[in-house]
């Protein structure tokens, strides 16, 4: 099988972090990622199965990895040499086409009794994430003994399958895992009837979780800040009620809730934040756009980052995360799995248009250079081919 890998190389880590530095993407040539024929990956258990990845998106997370960016946080929570890719669109070798939910908890890692977070269906919050009969590794893509989406062949637990609809291309089916992500993220702090809501970013993220707000949330205006033509169109189209640019967010946002304002905080503000960049400056920024005990959810995986939090304090704003996906409570009181949410939001907002080109992974340096620049470039979601490599 051919796979991309990363092994723990810590000179390549720091050629790409330079790298990425200068030019974002450019750690695909300079660090520990490699393209080369690997051995099959063993079955971890007897009821594991391999599948062949068709399409693998490249997210924020896997950009941050290939540049060396990435939080020191994560270092135990991987294991080497692994394949990235998490966002996948397979076969399955009896025939299936199936969508990856790669979240490694305690029903993939063998341990009975669940955790008490996988035992609720939030598997984003496995307490076994190093443990069990799998190394470790918080998700597929991030652990040795799974491979990842970025290469030929894979192995896969039963319970992370979810069959795609036949009416589904392959490049709507491997939106659906973003898209779960978006949804968690929606609905992770509780959203009031009419509620003004303000998303910061407009990139794949981004755009996701303006259209999971506004199918499955009962918000009212949802601003969002963009930077890019294709950004603000896409906004729009998928339930923004307006779209700004970032610097101007505060002052709509100021408007929209007839709030004042006392330096760069408002007096008021948004009811909910949601920051799908995750930076310093954007953290901070939402920090002082959300109202009073207001919540600012954290969408975008942050690094490390430096904040004045003495508004957190003065105003008891709720600042929480939101990551991966599971069991969601909806407005109406109903409960639903993340991925069944997925599906129907692909489908129903066309999600398949933000694929914006896909490369084989002979490719990769020009691929990943397309991602981390994708925004200016016009583009949306990348993703790598595997139907081509399969070919080969």
């Amino acid at each position: 099988m051919r796979a991309l890998r990363i092994d723990r190389k810590v000179a390549r880590f720091a050629s790409a972090r330079v790298a990425g530095m200068l030019a974002p993407g450019s750690g695909a040539k300079w660090g520990p990622l490699e393209l080369d024929d690997v051995p099959a990956i063993a079955l971890p258990g007897e009821d594991w199965v391999r599948i062949h990845p068709r399409l693998s998106g490249i997210c924020g997370s896997d950009l941050s990895t290939v540049d060396g960016v990435s939080s020191r946080y994560f270092e135990p929570l991987v294991s080497f040499p692994f394949t990235p890719g998490h966002e996948v669109v397979a076969d399955t070798d009896d025939g299936r086409r199936v969508v990856l939910e790669p979240v490694l908890g305690c029903v993939t890692r063998g341990i009975d009794p669940a955790c008490p977070a996988c035992a609720r269906g939030e598997l984003g919050n496995c307490e076994r994430l190093a443990f069990g009969i799998l190394d470790a590794g918080l998700q597929t893509g991030f652990c040795c003994d799974t491979g990842g989406g970025w290469g030929t062949e894979m192995v896969a637990h039963p319970s992370q399958l979810h069959d795609v609809p036949e009416d589904l291309s392959d490049e709507a089916a491997v939106m659906v895992e973003p898209a779960a992500c978006a949804i968690h993220a929606a609905l992770r702090v509780p959203i009031t009837p009419g509620a003004t809501v303000a998303v910061i970013g407009a990139g794949t993220l981004g755009l996701l979780t303006v259209a999971a707000l506004r199918a499955f949330t009962p918000a009212g205006q949802i601003v969002t800040a963009a930077r890019y033509p294709h950004q603000i169109r896409l906004a729009k189209e998928l339930g923004a009620s307006i779209v700004c640019e970032s610097g101007e967010l505060s002052r709509v946002v100021r408007r929209q809730t007839a709030s004042m304002a006392y330096g760069d905080q408002l007096t008021g503000g948004a009811d909910v934040v949601l920051d799908c960049v995750g930076d310093s400056a954007t953290i901070s920024g939402a920090l002082q756009i959300v109202r009073p005990r207001g919540s600012v959810v954290v969408v975008g995986m942050p690094s490390s980052v430096k904040l004045e939090l003495t508004t957190l304090w003065h105003r008891e704003t709720s600042l929480v995360g939101a990551y991966a996906y599971g069991t969601e409570h909806l407005a109406d009181g109903r409960t639903a799995r993340t991925f069944d949410l997925a599906f129907s939001l692909v489908r129903e907002a066309r999600l398949e248009r933000l694929v914006s080109v896909t490369y084989p992974l002979h490719q990769y340096e020009d691929a990943i250079s397309h991602a981390a620049n994708a925004g200016r470039r016009g583009a949306v979601k990348v993703a790598f081919d595997l139907r081509h490599d399969r070919k080969r």
